[in-house]
């Protein structure tokens, strides 16, 4: 008989954590042996758990899922890594598999979902999730790079929040808020507060993923 999948549970949210274990438990060949909150407990459940395969976490405080992905798998290429997503957006699925990522599924889908992105991938395979997959289908012309968190402030200013909010939201000074605006504003060939506003609100949905 082959021996069980390894899995390791990465994400900042305990309850989201024990609701992953929940519904692996049970699954045949699959064996979650590890959790972490933070890159540097991810770090150190890799080194001292043998893991086939991590569940991660994109949206993390400290490091985003997509760097700890990319540090993960500079150091264990053999690792397999399916993120895990509240973003449909294109610009997080490129990202996360430029990174190393063999699979991106959003966070809301059927267990069912998980579970095949994950036997895909133990196959040797890719995996998105079908929503995902129609999405990028869908998208007929390119769209400004922006950066993770430019994504998540353009998403900010899309639900009416001024700087001092969307500072306190994410953890960063105002200062930084409002460098990112202007990278945002220059990236997008936007003029003045105003168009940045009309912008994100008419289409910031597409970079939070809602």
């Amino acid at each position: 008989m082959n021996a069980p999948t390894r899995v390791l549970l990465v994400d900042d949210h305990p309850l989201v954590r024990e609701g992953l274990r929940a519904r692996l438990s049970g699954v045949p060949d699959l064996e979650v042996v590890a959790e972490a909150g933070n890159a540097a407990e991810a770090f150190a459940r890799v080194e001292e758990t043998r893991v086939d395969l991590v569940l991660m976490d994109v949206g993390m405080k400290d490091v985003n899922g997509i760097e700890l992905t990319a540090q993960l798998m500079a150091r264990h290429p053999q690792l397999k890594v399916v993120m895990l997503s509240m973003y449909d957006n294109p610009e997080y699925v490129h990202r996360a598999m430029q990174a190393g990522a063999r699979g991106y599924v959003l966070k809301d889908a059927p267990s069912q979902e998980i579970i095949s992105a994950i036997e895909a991938i133990v196959a040797g395979q890719t995996f998105l999730s079908p929503a995902i997959s129609g999405r990028m289908l869908r998208a007929q012309t390119p769209r400004p790079v922006l950066s993770m968190r430019e994504c998540e402030i353009l998403a900010c200013i899309a639900k009416g929040q001024a700087s001092k909010q969307i500072a306190r939201e994410l953890g960063l000074s105002i200062r930084t808020v409002e460098t990112h605006r202007q990278n945002i504003k220059r990236k997008l060939n936007l003029e003045g507060q105003g168009e940045l506003i009309k912008y994100a609100v008419e289409r910031g949905w597409e970079y939070r993923g809602e």
